[in-house]
């Protein structure tokens, strides 16, 4: 796939996502007719057992500190949809100011964090990952947090999990969608 970040940017803004089927395998567009949001308002939830980990402030907050790193973790599973090429338009995506990680940190390290896209009023999220249990759902908890002051009105966590559906996860249709993303896109809201 070629690299032009408009072009990318804009298949993201109409409601595409990339993925691969593995690192030798293409880039590709893909596009669900059922999509599934992390709310952002009161509908937004999160397991009673994680009030402790965010009551002892175990973890220390960051945007973009670790972006590769992230983007790595993301990948690192036995059967990843983000290969080689995925890292390298995230990469670009991240210098040109569109994509970021928000991660976690712990006595130090890189704890877990989320990959996502952020345009305008839409963050869409791509992928998350853990070292350190709680990690990545202290991450989901500040991240939605950082949302809201700023004014997004569209968490996009495309497709739907156990593990989302612990936080208020919700599927809506696509008429729904396309709705809420150009409500979205006519937002002007800056991530950082």
């Amino acid at each position: 796939m070629p690299m032009d970040i408009q072009s990318i940017i804009q298949g993201y803004a109409q409601g595409h996502f990339l993925m691969s089927e593995g690192d030798n395998q293409p880039v590709e567009w893909y596009y669900s007719s059922k999509r599934t949001l992390i709310p952002l308002d009161q509908r937004f939830t999160y397991p009673r057992s994680l009030q402790r980990s965010l009551n002892q402030n175990r973890f220390e907050v960051k945007i973009n500190k670790a972006f590769n790193e992230v983007v790595a973790g993301c990948a690192d599973r036995d059967t990843t949809w983000i290969s080689n090429e995925l890292r390298q338009i995230y990469a670009a995506l991240n210098q040109a100011g569109w994509a970021y990680s928000f991660e976690t940190w712990y006595e130090g390290k890189l704890a877990g964090g989320i990959l996502g896209i952020s345009i305008n009023g839409a963050f869409i999220g791509e992928s998350m990952f853990y070292r350190v249990p709680d990690s990545s759902k202290v991450a989901m908890v500040k991240l939605v947090e950082h949302l809201r002051p700023r004014g997004f009105v569209l968490f996009d966590a495309q497709m739907m999990n156990p593990h989302l559906a612990r936080f208020g996860a919700l599927e809506i249709s696509d008429r729904d969608y396309k709705k809420l993303l150009k409500t979205a896109l006519e937002k002007s809201c800056s991530f950082i």
